[in-house]
């Protein structure tokens, strides 16, 4: 484990609760009470995973998801949104900006480790899918995807996605035209520590066939069914 773990939350009791916690299951911590705070400490420091706060003082916290998921170094980390904005319409827009889980307050903080253990999981599961010997996937002759390096390509220009939009592609290039159910791929991604809401995977497929430009079109939506990857 050992794994760092930032925390960018301005309440203190809230944020010295969840370092505890995280702290007495093996986990490192880097606690910040604003994002100035964590924007300078990042530079230097790169953690394994970021719990953030929506509504802090200096900053907004979507603000602060943007810059990560736009940072060439940083985009991979994985985020879970931790805030008192508990309507779908907030979850949705937290997803669309790259988040990979979402946990309201008030919350135990039990289940915060829970999530966090799981998200560090999905990431370790997905190397272990690809193994040491890995093909390259291709989608036409325009798409590749290299499952050890995590990349995606475009006409040999690199996309940027999250591990959750990676890990949804490389699925649906390695079964073309097979179709996938929404069920189906949660319980890919996220198996039985999924808690999340029904439009997460349509949240996802949206956010990886803009990143793909004209070739998202190939990832194609069986109405009423889910969706496949067509050339």
């Amino acid at each position: 484990m050992n794994e760092l773990i930032a925390i960018v939350e301005d309440e203190q009791d809230i944020r010295e609760l969840v370092v505890l916690s995280l702290s007495r299951s093996g986990f490192r911590t880097a606690g910040h009470e604003n994002g100035s705070s964590f924007l300078r400490d990042v530079s230097r420091t790169k953690p394994d995973l970021l719990i953030l706060d929506l509504m802090l003082p200096d900053t907004d916290g979507l603000d602060i998801c943007r810059f990560v998921r736009s940072s060439e170094s940083l985009c991979r980390i994985p985020i879970i949104m931790l805030t008192a904005k508990s309507g779908e319409s907030d979850k949705v827009v937290g997803l669309e900006l790259g988040a990979d889980d979402y946990v309201t307050k008030p919350f135990s903080a039990r289940e915060l480790v829970a999530r966090v253990r799981a998200v560090l999981r999905r990431g370790s599961a997905s190397a272990a899918e690809h193994g040491d010997a890995a093909p390259t996937l291709r989608v036409g002759d325009a798409v590749l995807i290299d499952p050890l390096k995590y990349e995606v390509t475009v006409n040999g220009k690199p996309v940027r996605l999250t591990t959750t939009e990676f890990r949804i592609l490389k699925l649906l290039a390695e079964k073309k035209r097979r179709v996938f159910s929404r069920e189906q791929l949660l319980d890919y991604l996220w198996g039985h520590d999924k808690a999340v809401l029904d439009r997460t995977i349509d949240v996802h497929i949206k956010n990886l066939r803009e990143k793909l430009g004209t070739f998202g079109a190939c990832i194609r939506n069986v109405r009423g069914v889910g969706y496949k990857l067509e050339e």
